[in-house]
């Protein structure tokens, strides 16, 4: 699949920017905290799940004012600038009726959109969210987590990705925290953190009439499952689901089954993710490794820079459901 980036304009002109993949009906994604459209498409476990989650589908998803390709912003973070920016989307790209679905900081957004504009929602999705932000950890926990952002955004960007995600490579671990460090300064991650601390949106579950799905992991250590439960229990006949895991990122731990979830409630098709259902390009880059070939020299063999063979490695890796080169060598025998 390819990405195609444009731009919206918020009312006061905060320009966002836009990433569509696939083809079909829309589904409008509002991510967590920090994200950078281009630089998430180049992590391996980040496009596999938005690719999964686009088939016979088109994939809506934007960097919120302040991160990534959007511009950068005076206003301070807000619920109220967070709808603003979801309604640039929604009508600069023309879009009527929607299926919506929120991740993390994303969730609570989506409630609040979901029950303020009830007729552009289709079917809505709430991902690792919650309904009341103080309840996500202890004050003494939200003040350390915040003073570490502001006054050592390296060190504080890595002690959030083991919190977000224990469960992905050494290597994806590594690169999620380059990625949140070029996603934003540490001034806009510390507000937008300080936000998802401040959101409360349990007086608008009510409100919520679309069919909800509210999904969780039961061991995600960035916000607890009783928060899932809650959400849950505030809107009107929501349906809850807890999955194994404790990562908080979607792309992370087991996002097959999360992305085949989410499709079934959407109506969308679900794929079988057997290990047949590697492309002919990811069968031949697993003979190689089969081989003993390093990622170096399968982009020799086959003409291609080597980040291009890291790339076809891991996601190879999460279509086989497995973690490590030796396992995909001992599928590739198999085969043969």
């Amino acid at each position: 699949m390819q990405q195609h980036l444009t731009r919206v304009t918020t009312a006061d002109g905060t320009g966002i920017a836009v990433a569509t993949v696939g083809d079909g009906r829309p589904i409008l994604f509002v991510s967590g905290w920090l994200s950078h459209l281009e630089l998430g498409w180049q992590l391996p476990e980040e496009r596999s799940f938005d690719e999964a989650l686009a088939r016979g589908a088109r994939l809506i998803r934007y960097d919120r004012a302040g991160c990534g390709l959007s511009d950068r912003t005076d206003r301070p973070p807000s619920l109220e600038f967070e709808l603003e920016q979801v309604d640039a989307v929604a009508r600069g790209l023309g879009l009527d009726r929607f299926d919506l679905v929120g991740a993390s900081l994303g969730a609570p957004v989506a409630v609040a959109w979901a029950a303020a504009h009830p007729e552009t929602v289709r079917r809505l999705v709430l991902y690792g969210g919650w309904a009341h932000g103080e309840a996500i950890s202890p004050p003494s926990a939200r003040e350390h987590i915040l003073a570490l952002v502001a006054s050592h955004w390296g060190l504080g960007s890595d002690v959030l990705t083991d919190l977000f995600a224990p469960d992905a490579s050494a290597s994806a671990r590594a690169g999620l925290g380059r990625y949140q460090r070029a996603s934003s300064d540490a001034e806009t991650a510390r507000a937008l953190l300080e936000l998802s601390y401040r959101m409360d949106v349990r007086a608008l579950l009510p409100q919520v009439a679309a069919p909800t799905l509210v999904v969780h992991r039961a061991e995600d250590r960035a916000a607890p499952v009783a928060q899932a439960e809650a959400l849950a229990a505030g809107i009107p006949d929501a349906r809850l689901t807890v999955l194994p895991g404790r990562s908080h990122l979607p792309w992370a731990g087991d996002p097959a089954e999360l992305v085949a979830v989410i499709r079934r409630f959407l109506g969308l098709r679900v794929a079988r993710t057997e290990s047949g259902m590697l492309t002919p390009r990811q069968r031949e880059v697993a003979a190689l490794v089969g081989a003993g070939l390093t990622n170096r020299e399968i982009a020799a063999r086959l003409g291609i820079e080597e980040r291009s063979a890291e790339g076809h490695v891991e996601r190879i890796r999460l279509r086989l459901g497995v973690r490590s080169r030796a396992q995909i060598a001992a599928w590739d025998a198999a085969q043969r």
